[in-house]
Parts: structure tokens; C-alpha cells; sequence
């Protein structure tokens, strides 16, 4: 009996592992263009027209029971998720990001933005999915080359109003090299309580991907004030209705927020009491070739970085400071770090770029297209090498059965 049970597993086994190479035999095979920095005689600005007083905090990576509590944060109650997030630290628009799911329990709130996280795979080749249509149940769950994860790009398009790639420098999810070429998102989630992706942010700038920011506390325990309200993404939107404000962060009205951390934090009411003293963004212009910042405190310094992350200028103790564009500049990202309330280094905000364009709007005609002559190429060759694959299992499979005798 254990011997054909065992061997029912198997053939289960066998199945999944076949149907998931599959998949990737199927992959199609992609033509991604040579990356083109910005260009043009025009700078885009994407806080052009804000209001300071129309930041919304948001945070949009975070885990809830899901799956009959299989997955992280399944102690997670709802309750909590509300007292701490909407109540304590004053997010106007918390979202709950379940694996593979999106989470309706707020769905008649004002609040509530329809968010999931997609992946399957035993690496963290992970996207978020904001203004969430429906979940796309396909991936690569072994392994992804740039073509894999570019397919699924791909494939979650229409599945929702925006496309972000979570953690990208978790376990080399995406490498500097992959975003310079990938196409099919808008945002990467640059910061997050575990991680910072500034290499593959400034790769995909540097390459003329107009990719803006996303911060994200990725928490999967409420309970932990170290998880809790670390990063948040601050949204410009006059209007608290959801379309206008998923409509503010694609645009890049928008920046990533690392919330300072003090190790006397010990509750979410000493946290609550910072938060209210959070400094503001009061204006973000571009005058001619000159671009403009100004905060509402004395910053510690603000550092203006360009092409392939070079750090172009840096202007200490100043609530306003300006950069002149240069020739060579493509674009330029602006961090401003505030002092702590004791006096050491604070909150750090990190802006969008501004970034050179033609036209009469900026647009990125850089787009992965499938090469078909190599993609058919490619699965005629991969059909033998599945049958192969399996004829070996077989013959393992036969080599392992005791022969049987009879009583003569």
C-alpha cells in the first residue's frame, strides 16, 4: 500500500514538474532595444502644478491572513491593520497586498484601493499590482531569465491601472541589468523595511525608463513597530477619490518616504506622536534649465543625482536648494535628508526625477517585442527535449522496480 501511494505522489509530482516546464518551453523569446538615455531640449516635471497640502500617505505592501492562514501575516487581524495604519500613523490610503489574492475586506471603505502581489516562485521575482483588475494565475516558479520575467510583464498587462515590481534587489530579484532592458511597469518599490533598490532604479532611469518610485513598509506582522510605518509613498491628489489618486502616483506625483526609526520606539503611539511632526514637500519647479526644491524644515542635505547614479551636487543645512541642468544631464533625482529630533541624520524623502524629453509629451518607445523566428526555434527544439525528459524519468522509474518470481 505505501509503495503505490508512493508512487501515486510521484506521478503527481512528475505531472506538476512537467506542466511547469512547459511553461517554459512556451516562453516566447524577446528583441529588447538598445537602451537610449533622455534627450531633448524640454525638462518633464512631474510635480508640476502640486498643492503642499494635498499629500496622501499611502502604503501598498502588506500581508493579511490569506489562504486559510498558509502565508505570512496570518495572525494579522483586520482590527489591528485599521487601529494602526488609518488610526496611529495616519495613512490616508493603507492597502492590503495577500499573495495572489486580492482582499476585498475594505471594499466599501473610502480608502480602499484593490491590491495584490503576484508570484508563485521559490525566488522573489514578485510585482504589486495597484488598482487591481484580476489576479493573473501563471508564472515561472523555479527560475526566470530576462525572458521569463519579461513575459510576465507582459501578461499582467490590463490585469490592473499599475504595475510595480516589489523588492527588486531581494535575492537579486531583478538586477541593474534587467530593468536597463525590461519594459511593461511603472513603478519599482525602492524601498522597504528589509531593502533599498537604488542600483536598479537608477540603471532604469539611465537606460530612459521614466520609472517612478514606490515605498512600502512589506510587512507581514502588525504587531512589530520595527515592521510598521518605516517607508511610506506620499501621493500628491488634490481629490481623496481613488482615480485620481492611483491617476497622481503613475504620473509621478509622488515620492518614497524612509520614515525615521528611533530604537526608543517601543510602542505605536510614540511613533503616532512623530508621525504628526512629519516634515513636508512645499514645491518641486523646474525655471528654465533650473530645477527647484524646497521643504518646509532645514534639511540636513539635499543631494541632486543624475545619469548612471552620479551625485551631481549636494546643498547642506537648507530648506531650498536648486540644480542648474547641464548639457550631459538626462535627469536628475533629488534625496533630501532631515535631522532626527536629537539632531543626527532623520527621515529621508526621495523624489522623482525630472528628465529631459522632445515632443509634446514625454514617451518611452522602448519595448520588448517577441522575436518569432527564435521564439519557434526555440520550442521545436524544447518538444524532444521534454519527450527526453520524460523517457529518462521512465526508464529511472523501471530500473527501480524489483522484478517479481513466481513459486515454481
Amino acid at each position: 500500500m505505501l509503495k503505490k501511494t508512493g508512487f501515486i505522489v510521484l506521478l503527481i509530482l512528475l505531472f506538476l514538474l512537467i506542466s511547469e516546464m512547459m511553461l517554459y518551453f512556451i516562453c516566447p523569446v524577446y528583441d529588447f532595444p538598445v537602451p537610449q538615455p533622455f534627450s531633448g531640449n524640454k525638462i518633464y516635471n512631474p510635480y508640476k502644478g502640486m498643492d503642499s497640502t494635498a499629500w496622501r500617505k499611502a502604503n501598498f505592501h502588506y500581508h493579511a491572513k490569506a489562504w486559510g492562514g498558509l502565508t505570512s501575516g496570518s495572525h494579522n487581524t483586520y482590527e489591528a491593520f485599521l487601529e494602526i495604519y488609518r488610526k496611529k500613523l495616519g495613512y490616508d490610503f493603507p492597502a492590503i497586498s495577500d499573495y495572489m489574492k486580492i482582499n476585498e475586506h475594505f471594499k466599501d471603505s473610502a480608502f480602499y484601493i484593490p491590491v495584490y502581489e503576484h508570484g508563485m516562485g521559490v525566488r522573489k521575482k514578485h510585482q504589486i499590482l495597484i488598482d487591481a483588475k484580476e489576479v493573473l494565475w501563471y508564472d515561472y516558479s523555479l527560475f526566470q531569465n530576462i525572458h521569463q520575467k519579461q513575459h510576465i510583464l507582459s501578461k499582467l498587462q490590463g490585469k490592473s491601472t499599475i504595475i510595480a515590481i516589489a523588492h527588486p534587489d531581494w535575492e537579486d530579484g531583478y538586477s541593474p541589468g534587467d530593468l536597463r532592458l525590461l519594459s511593461g511597469y511603472q513603478l519599482l518599490e525602492i524601498l522597504d523595511h528589509n531593502w533599498s533598490s537604488f542600483f536598479q532604479w537608477d540603471a532604469a532611469l539611465s537606460s530612459g525608463h521614466p520609472v517612478y518610485i514606490l515605498a512600502d513598509d512589506d510587512s507581514h506582522d502588525i504587531d512589530d513597530v520595527f515592521q510598521i510605518g518605516r517607508n511610506a509613498t506620499f501621493i500628491n491628489s488634490r481629490s481623496l477619490a481613488k482615480d485620481s489618486v492611483v491617476n497622481a502616483l503613475k504620473e509621478g506625483r509622488a515620492f518614497g518616504a524612509d520614515i525615521y526609526m528611533s530604537d526608543d520606539f517601543t510602542d505605536f503611539d510614540k511613533k503616532a506622536e512623530d508621525a504628526r511632526r512629519m516634515p513636508v514637500l512645499e514645491s518641486v519647479e523646474v525655471r528654465g534649465d533650473t530645477l527647484w526644491v524646497r521643504v518646509s524644515e532645514k534639511a540636513m542635505k539635499i543631494t541632486f543625482i543624475g545619469q548612471n547614479m552620479q551625485y551631481r551636487k549636494v546643498s547642506r543645512l537648507t530648506a531650498k536648494a536648486y540644480y542648474l541642468f547641464k548639457p550631459e544631464d538626462t535627469y536628475i533625482r533629488t534625496e533630501v535628508k532631515f535631522f532626527n529630533k536629537w539632531g543626527g541624520p532623520g527621515t529621508v524623502f526621495y523624489l522623482n526625477p525630472v528628465f529631459r524629453y522632445n515632443g509634446e509629451k514625454p514617451n518611452n518607445d522602448l519595448k520588448a517585442e517577441i522575436n518569432w523566428p527564435r521564439t519557434f526555434i526555440y520550442r521545436l527544439f524544447s518538444v524532444p527535449a521534454l519527450i527526453i525528459l520524460i523517457v529518462f524519468f521512465i526508464r529511472i522509474r523501471k530500473k527501480k522496480t524489483p522484478k517479481t518470481t513466481s513459486d515454481a
